[in-house]
């Protein structure tokens, strides 16, 4: 069991949750799962970490961005979260990870709604452990108030440790500068400038099925094309 430490909203429907580790280890590698369950449940839910191995040997906790509804009950109708609540915290596990010693110096992450939870892992691993090489992140949401980690995002993008591209898919507001939309080529195509990229897709089940042939059709190889898989 490991205590809740901090909750906070990141969306209208989404919410990050920081577990204090309280000394214990728990080795994980950018893009891994753990799985999570009320402590008087014996049921658990996968869920993608959030934070990069380096802020876990750092802080000692790790952070989880859960879904969550309008009431903030999460996973299968579990009640919200509070801090100081206890979850059982099982793991971690899956293979959605980023290379130890990626051939490729080029990176795409393609990421939509809270499928940016693993590619936030990677992405800050690969910048904290100061990994050669180019990133960029699309980033889909439904609208311009469903990215999370918004902030921190841009705050990279300015500091060039990272390329951004954002696009909301349905409702827009007055000011919003980015792009409207479902990810289609001509947003991609900008940001394959060499097929030797290696792309990581996460997201809702229809955009990780369209979003790998699209990156196919811009001459990336299946090889080079990694998806979420728990």
């Amino acid at each position: 069991m490991l205590r809740v430490s901090s909750v906070r909203w990141a969306t209208a429907s989404s919410s990050t949750v920081r577990v204090d580790l309280d000394g214990a280890p728990f080795h994980y590698r950018a893009g891994q799962v753990a799985a999570l369950g009320p402590a008087d449940s014996a049921e658990q839910i996968p869920y993608s970490i959030a934070s990069a191995p380096e802020d876990t040997e750092r802080d000692g906790s790790i952070e989880f961005l859960l879904k969550t509804d309008s009431a903030g009950r999460w996973g299968n109708h579990f009640e919200p979260i509070r801090r100081g609540s206890l979850l059982t915290v099982r793991g971690p596990s899956g293979s959605f990870t980023f290379p130890d010693a990626p051939r490729e110096h080029r990176f795409l992450f393609i990421a939509g709604g809270t499928g940016i939870a693993p590619l936030r892992s990677m992405i800050r691993h690969a910048v904290l452990s100061q990994r050669p090489g180019r990133i960029r992140l699309l980033y889909s949401a439904r609208t311009p108030h469903d990215f999370a980690y918004l902030p921190e995002l841009r705050g990279m993008a300015r500091r060039e440790e990272i390329g951004l591209s954002l696009t909301a898919t349905r409702e827009m507001t007055p000011r919003w500068r980015g792009a409207r939309g479902r990810i289609v080529a001509a947003q991609l195509s900008p940001l394959v400038e060499d097929p030797a990229t290696l792309c990581f897709v996460c997201g809702p089940a229809s955009m990780v099925a369209e979003v790998p042939l699209i990156l196919r059709g811009l001459g990336i190889d299946r090889t080079r094309i990694l998806l979420e898989d728990w």
